[in-house]
């Protein structure tokens, strides 16, 4: 098909604003699946994603459609489904570098929220066309049951998006991701408002150059890239060459995703414009970049430099956590299943970690708190391997005399230093008016700075500045507790700051626990650890000994709370006689105790990292 009738494009929101349910009427509109095979959130395929009920990973899928304007003409739509949550921009960041056009997706009933002009920002700057869309209008029912288009609610959130595109409010859509109303008129909008693909072309002829924007891993057929192909096409009959790592390969397979991979004939071809699918054959995944690109060109294979595509910006993770298995000897296990899951989600860092307790293991770096409980969880589920992490943790860069070091974990802190000084995020919050002063009451709590309030209509974006490290403990669930879940917010890398912290260290049963020692804000110490200690001792299994739970600041113990020993009744087998021989079973039950509390090998599991988390 000719690339003028191809029109590449993502549906962009902020999370829970229904990108995936609009996904469902499209495909059902276009014919793609047949209402009888469909079921919700079709596009998501984890099961991670069902249950949570957001999207995780981005989600291609190649529609067929014949627009009502002109019915005669047949029009290849490449849709991306993205995720909505601000740890997985990244995700969404590379689906835009795949097409020309956005559809803007704003939930008439909570509005413009934070992720949606974060997303509407990064639409913007990558240049494409973008369509602003009001879903769940069903909701707003007239006395005759129909939709009220005259409601003020709709009204007004259609200003505010009509403003925010700086368009006509004629041009925003009014849909129902629920009964598929207005989703024709949206697409025949798509096709024409979107322009056809855009081409690159470069100074030979013969070249052929596609942007590896994802990509997974098959038992079968080795690593599958997902591609947008820029210039000539690929087949299935030459090899493919992967110009950042310099890799050759014999491909198995191409097609398209329709959404399940759709095999091509080897006669067949992605072409160009289009977005496709390429089994490479490839078995190590470090031979795949997402962002690298592919060719089957001439040049290529006879060492001639091929230019490469705009790839992506390397992600910066902000959180890290270090990953051991809970069996040393599945060692590389793990290693293998954090290889395949990088694949998936090219926004992972992984490093070698080494522990003198927990052994082997990887410190692996993350895009923000949710982001490592899912990963955390697909390494669970996927690739069945247990593991103990320690305690999320962000960068600090810590000033030793003349020399910076920059650490990851607490232990890793000099004894000698002179500064430490941490991450600064620039945070933006949306609420409705009314609970601004709740949102003024976390300041403290979680450090905010430099706060600034800007109206939007009925409700009020607050700008501010905030040490990282305190967004990862729970902030989210904080914030939505003070608003009732109606405040939303986005977040971007600012500076570092000097802080005033401590190591907190966590001794068990007289034992260091790693991974549990943190940075704390020194005016809130105290409290802190009292709360860790507190947590912990509810957590933590009784064992046949007592174990004292401590928190402490280089040799000061700062909070204690200990844990019972588990009674057992050593005497019930006695009859008659006098007291001597209880107290000497009680004796010895107590020296057994004490040397089992001596050399005790306390385990924190994976769940209890994790509950520790929450404030």
């Amino acid at each position: 098909m000719e690339e003028k009738n191809i029109r590449n494009f993502v549906i962009i929101a902020h999370i829970d604003h229904g990108k995936s349910t609009l996904a469902d009427r499209l495909l059902e509109v276009t014919g793609t699946i047949d209402k009888r095979k469909m079921k919700d959130q079709y596009l998501d395929q984890l099961e991670l994603e069902r249950e949570r009920g957001i999207t995780i990973k981005m989600a291609p899928v190649r529609m067929t459609y014949r627009p009502t304007m002109l019915a005669d003409s047949k029009y290849i739509l490449n849709l991306i489904d993205t995720p909505g949550h601000s740890d997985f921009s990244y995700e969404v960041s590379r689906a835009l570098e795949a097409v020309e056009g956005a559809v803007l997706l704003v939930d008439v009933t909570q509005g413009i929220q934070a992720q949606t002009l974060a997303n509407f920002r990064l639409a913007r700057s990558a240049g494409l066309t973008i369509i602003g869309a009001l879903n769940k209008v069903d909701l707003f029912k007239n006395e005759k049951g129909e939709t009220n288009y005259e409601d003020e609610r709709i009204k007004s959130t259609c200003s505010e998006l009509a403003r925010l595109l700086e368009v006509d409010e004629k041009e925003i859509h009014f849909i129902s991701g629920k009964t598929g109303s207005g989703a024709i008129e949206l697409l025949d909008d798509v096709i024409k408002k979107i322009p056809p693909p855009k081409i690159r072309h470069s100074h030979e002829s013969s070249i052929s150059r596609a942007l590896i924007f994802d990509s997974f891993y098959d038992d079968h057929k080795g690593v599958i890239a997902s591609v947008r192909v820029f210039e000539g096409s690929i087949n299935a009959k030459n090899n493919i060459h992967l110009v950042a790592t310099e890799t050759i390969s014999k491909v198995k397979e191409i097609g398209f995703f329709s959404p399940h991979l759709t095999p091509l004939s080897t006669e067949g071809e992605i072409q160009m414009g289009n977005i496709g699918y390429v089994a490479t054959g490839i078995r190590d995944p470090e031979k795949i970049k997402i962002g690298d690109t592919l060719t089957q060109s001439e040049s290529a294979f006879t060492k001639h430099l091929i230019e490469p595509l705009p790839g992506y910006k390397e992600p910066n993770p902000v959180v890290f956590v270090s990953f051991y298995p809970e069996d040393n000897d599945d060692y590389e296990f793990l290693q293998k299943g954090l290889q395949k899951l990088k694949l998936n989600d090219s926004s992972l860092s992984i490093e070698p970690d080494q522990n003198e307790v927990l052994g082997r293991g990887f410190k692996v770096g993350f895009l923000g708190r949710l982001h490592f409980e899912i990963t955390s969880e697909r390494l669970k589920r996927e690739f069945k391997s247990e593991t103990v992490n320690t305690f999320p943790s962000v960068l600090y860069k810590v000033k030793a005399g003349d020399e910076w070091i920059h650490i990851v974990k607490p232990e890793e802190l000099p004894e000698q230093y002179d500064e430490i000084w941490e991450p600064i995020i620039a945070i933006d919050i949306i609420l409705p008016q009314e609970h601004l002063s709740n949102i003024l009451g976390l300041q403290q709590k979680f450090r905010l700075s430099e706060i600034l309030t800007e109206t939007i209509g009925d409700r009020i974006k607050l700008s501010a500045s905030m040490p990282l490290s305190e967004l990862i403990s729970d902030f989210d669930d904080q914030l939505k507790s003070a608003t009732r879940g109606l405040a939303s917010f986005s977040y971007e890398m600012k500076e570092y700051q000097k802080a005033d912290v401590a190591r907190v260290d966590i001794v068990v049963a007289h034992s260091m626990i790693p991974g549990l020692s943190r940075f704390i804000a020194k005016d809130t110490l105290e409290r802190e650890a009292r709360m860790m200690v507190e947590r912990l001792k509810n957590l933590l299994p009784r064992q046949q000994f007592t174990q004292a739970v401590q928190a402490s600041v280089g040799t000061k113990i700062i909070a204690r709370e200990d844990i019972p020993a588990l009674k057992k009744d050593v005497t019930g087998y006695l009859y008659g006689g006098d007291r001597t021989r209880k107290m000497k079973l009680w004796k010895k039950q107590k020296r057994g105790k004490k040397r089992l509390g001596a050399r005790a090998d306390v385990q924190i599991s994976a769940e209890t990292f994790k509950e520790l988390l929450k404030r």
